[in-house]
C-alpha cells in the first residue's frame, strides 16, 4: 500500500477502494473458484464507473492496472476486464483458465473487452462483464462477436470447435505497458510473459 500512496497520492474515497479490494482478495481466498469469479466480477462491476479512456486518461487507448482503476474509481472494458483478471490470478485461479478477449459488443456496435473463464480446456468459456453482471456461458452471450484473446502465455484466434493459438501477448505493447506498470507498483504476483 505504500508503494501506491507514494505513486498516486490516492484520495480518502480512493484508500477506501483499495482496502475494500485488498479486504476481498483476502476472504475470498479459500472460496471455490465459482464464488471467487462470482464475487472478482460483482466487486469491480460495483466499484468502478464506466468512462472512457479520453476521459480518465486522456488518451485514446491506455490499459490501467487494477489499482490506476482503483484509485481513479472509473474504469473502460479493457481496466475492468484487467483488474478482474489479475485479482483472480492473485486468488491462485490458474493464468490457463483466463483469457482477456476482444469482443465487438453487436448491441453497441463497437469493440469491448470481456474476461473469458475456461473450467477446462476445451470447455465453453464464462463470460465476466461490466455491460451484463450476470456471470454467463460464451453461447448465452449472443451479443458478443469474439475477435482474439490472449493472457501472459499467448494469443489465440476464435475457432469453430476451438481457438487456435496464434502467438505471443508480448505481441501487444500495451500489455508490455501494463506488465512494467504492475512491476513499478510492486504486486507481489508475477505478470508471466509468454517466451
Amino acid at each position: 500500500m505504500q508503494q501506491t500512496n507514494e505513486l498516486y497520492e490516492p484520495d480518502r474515497a480512493a484508500r477506501k477502494r483499495l482496502q475494500a479490494w485488498h479486504a476481498l482478495l483476502d476472504q475470498q481466498k479459500l472460496t471455490g473458484t465459482e464464488a471467487q469469479l462470482d464475487a472478482v466480477n460483482r466487486f469491480f462491476n460495483a466499484q468502478l464507473f464506466f468512462a472512457d479512456d479520453r476521459v480518465i486518461w486522456g488518451e485514446a487507448d491506455y490499459w490501467a492496472t487494477p489499482v490506476e482503476s482503483l484509485v481513479n474509481g472509473s474504469a473502460d472494458c479493457e481496466d475492468f476486464t484487467i483488474s478482474k483478471y489479475f485479482s483472480l490470478l492473485k486468488l491462485g485461479v490458474p493464468d490457463e483458465q483466463l483469457r482477456l478477449t476482444y469482443v465487438k459488443s453487436l448491441k453497441l456496435d463497437q469493440a469491448h473487452m470481456v474476461l473469458s473463464y475456461y473450467p477446462t480446456p476445451l470447455s465453453e468459456p464464462l463470460i465476466l462483464d461490466n455491460l451484463v453482471r450476470n456471470i454467463l456461458p460464451a453461447s448465452r452471450r449472443s451479443d458478443l462477436l469474439p475477435v482474439y484473446s490472449f493472457n501472459s502465455q499467448g494469443l489465440w484466434l476464435p475457432g469453430k470447435v476451438s481457438d487456435r493459438r496464434v502467438g505471443s501477448s508480448r505481441n501487444l505493447p500495451q500489455w508490455q505497458d501494463l506488465a512494467r506498470k504492475m512491476r513499478d507498483e510492486g504486486f507481489d504476483m508475477t505478470l508471466r510473459t509468454a517466451q
